[in-house]
């Protein structure tokens, strides 16, 4: 029995345990990669690597990131795609604290499977399915939380993710009132629903609780133009700021260095955009 403060569901939770316990070295294995390509940024003058984030039901892997010595530093949680924390996502955050940020990106899908293992869409694409949006919020909310006691600036919170992580950017938006900004980097704006994940980004872009900038692909086709420019109608009565950039030849993933759709010039100009996104709206 649900007392309704999320007792039944977090016994269920502890009862499965957590499919993964560390996060994924190297690249994933469950999409085209071009590795010559991908962007190796180092950890001089860091503190960087893997820790456990305490959540309701136990421990997330986590990769960390921030600037070596004293301070408290601006947060932005980084928001992993479909892939898992990945050698890419890891980069983005030594990438972010080399800026001054204390990064972090978690694995968010560790109870519902090991992304480490998954080869194709056929198998990540049920891992995804099975994690519940308020268990994810949650569990962002955990993570912040962390942060903030691991010299990081409550009060300086951003967030920012890629792919099915731009999806969980907007839904965060528009959940967390301390957050200051988010960047969604061609977040899939639409889909399917279910009882697990009720909502889409199209259906919270008018309620973001944050200033929101959405970086987008012109060709990309899990993001088609006529559902960036409904998104853009609809985030007009928002009560946030709300920016839409779209790369009129960037495909999918164009951020996504170790990739084929990486497009190095769309990529180093929406990364520009989203640290002086940060800028204006409080977060560095």
């Amino acid at each position: 029995m649900d007392t309704g403060d999320g007792s039944a569901l977090r016994a269920k939770l502890t009862r499965r345990g957590f499919m993964m316990t560390s996060i994924i070295s190297g690249l994933t294995l469950a999409t085209a990669r071009v590795e010559a390509q991908a962007i190796h940024t180092g950890a001089e003058g860091l503190t960087a690597g893997e820790v456990q984030v305490p959540v309701s039901d136990g421990h997330l892997p986590a990769y960390a990131a921030r600037p070596g010595g004293g301070g408290s530093f601006p947060i932005v949680l980084v928001v992993e795609e479909v892939f898992g924390v990945h050698d890419y996502i890891q980069d983005v955050c030594r990438r972010l604290a080399h800026q001054g940020y204390l990064a972090v990106a978690a694995e968010y899908y560790a109870r519902e499977g090991d992304l480490s293992q998954a080869m194709s869409a056929k198998e990540f694409g049920p891992i995804v399915a099975k994690a519940p949006d308020a268990q994810m919020m949650s569990d962002m909310n955990a993570v912040a939380a962390w942060a903030a006691g691991t010299q990081g600036d409550a009060s300086r919170l951003g967030i920012t993710g890629f792919c099915r992580g731009g999806r969980q950017t907007w839904l965060y938006a528009a959940h967390n009132p301390h957050l200051r900004a988010a960047v969604s980097w061609y977040g899939i704006l639409d889909g399917a629903t279910s009882p697990l994940q009720p909502e889409t980004a199209l259906s919270v872009v008018d309620k973001v609780l944050c200033p929101v900038l959405g970086l987008y692909g012109g060709q990309d086709a899990a993001n088609p133009m006529a559902l960036i420019e409904q998104a853009e109608a609809e985030a007009k009565s928002a009560p946030k700021p709300v920016s839409f950039v779209v790369y009129p030849d960037a495909p999918h993933g164009f951020h996504a260095d170790y990739r084929p759709s990486y497009r190095p010039a769309d990529a180093e100009n929406g990364w520009t955009r989203m640290l002086a996104w940060f800028r204006l709206y409080g977060v560095a």
